[in-house]
């Protein structure tokens, strides 16, 4: 009887052992079905996407910093433009970085305004503008909010906005006296003639051309920001029929300007007309052709040009490259030509650190490579 007893109060513990062990099982599993429907709900939500712009590696470099601090992230892309590049690739390589994000939402931060990284963005920015943004001033306070606020935040937009603040919060002195000295904004006359009554004359009359510069990039990085710095202009004059009917390009040079200069795009017949209005007395303008044969064309008219930066001019169908930065073609060697028996000097560099090359050994190098094309 005994026996019977114990056999019985076994099998009724190995039932129970079995009921308790189907309990955990089913709690366990409905934690992995749960579990699984959240991460299939998080992938199924659409996720600001990243991409880092930069001169050199730095956007490789604050990815890897940001990744020490935060975490890997997904989502996030990194564009260099290395020396060797020039708009185009990097054009490339953002337009594949966009398709590899495979997001609606994406958020541009740039290390520059005005730079190439800039540009090539902004020239794809309007199609897109209301689900793209894009900052400039990159740094790791701002990478590191970025990533947070994707976790709360889903347009580009809204962190963007969060992000302009709190980049400026990351900026910080010692001693920290110094951080209560505001400094203020010059804000002197930009020489705007349209204002004013035709006829009035402002100073002296005549507008200070501070640097006049052949770059068949226009404005970029390297005009933004060195050489504003070393000539100081308060307007940049890009002097380009062409560019001049081309609404989207107008706008984005306009766009591209530095803090505290204004950008204006006009054509060549304007900038002589320009020249001689005395309502200009106040500006001091850097001016910046595509082509010395426009630069040939203002001076013809009356703009007085006496040194001319020659930065870059690409390379096209019927010229021949004569330096790093530099393709001729017959007519622009003609075109340099004349205007040295005009008077003008020529001052050959990409950027004010460099040394100036010798134009007359380039023009030389450029009409013995033709002759060789022929």
């Amino acid at each position: 009887m005994i026996g019977i007893v114990t056999k019985k109060l076994l099998l009724l513990s190995l039932i129970s052992n079995k009921v308790i062990l189907f309990k955990k099982a089913t709690a366990i599993l409905s934690k992995c079905i749960i579990f699984i429907l959240l991460s299939n709900r998080m992938e199924e939500i659409d996720m600001v996407g990243i991409i880092l712009a930069s001169h050199g590696e730095f956007a490789e470099g604050i990815l890897q910093s940001g990744s020490m601090i935060f975490g890997e992230q997904e989502k996030v892309q990194a564009i260099t433009l290395m020396p060797s590049e020039g708009p185009e690739d990097l054009k490339a390589k953002i337009e594949t970085a966009i398709v590899a994000l495979d997001e609606e939402e994406i958020l541009f931060l740039i290390d520059l305004w005005g730079g190439t990284p800039f540009n090539q963005a902004n020239s794809l920015f309007e199609e897109h503008k209301d689900h793209w943004a894009i900052v400039s001033g990159l740094n790791l306070p701002m990478l590191i909010e970025a990533y947070a606020s994707r976790f709360s935040m889903t347009t580009s937009h809204e962190i963007a906005s969060h992000l302009v603040t709190i980049a400026k919060e990351g900026i910080r002195v010692r001693p920290e006296s110094l951080e209560s000295q505001e400094t203020s904004k010059v804000s002197g006359n930009q020489g705007h003639g349209g204002s004013l009554p035709e006829g009035t004359v402002v100073g002296d009359g005549k507008i200070k051309i501070v640097l006049t510069r052949v770059d068949s990039r226009l404005l970029h990085g390297q005009v933004a920001t060195a050489w504003t710095k070393s000539v100081l202009p308060n307007r940049i004059i890009v002097v380009s029929d062409a560019v001049a009917k081309d609404d989207l390009r107008k706008k984005l040079i306009e766009q591209a300007a530095p803090p505290g200069v204004k950008a204006n795009v006009i054509p060549v017949q304007k900038m002589i007309e320009i020249a001689k209005d005395p309502r200009f007395g106040n500006t001091k303008a850097m001016l910046l052709f595509e082509n010395p044969q426009d630069v040939l064309r203002a001076v013809e008219g009356g703009v007085e040009i006496k040194d001319l930066n020659i930065g870059s001019m690409a390379h096209s169908v019927g010229k021949v490259v004569v330096s790093k930065v530099l393709s001729m073609g017959t007519d622009d060697v003609e075109t340099f030509e004349t205007l040295k028996s005009k008077g003008l000097t020529f001052d050959v560099r990409k950027v004010p650190n460099d040394s100036k090359d010798n134009m007359d050994e380039i023009l030389k190098k450029a009409k013995h490579e033709l002759a060789n094309v022929k």
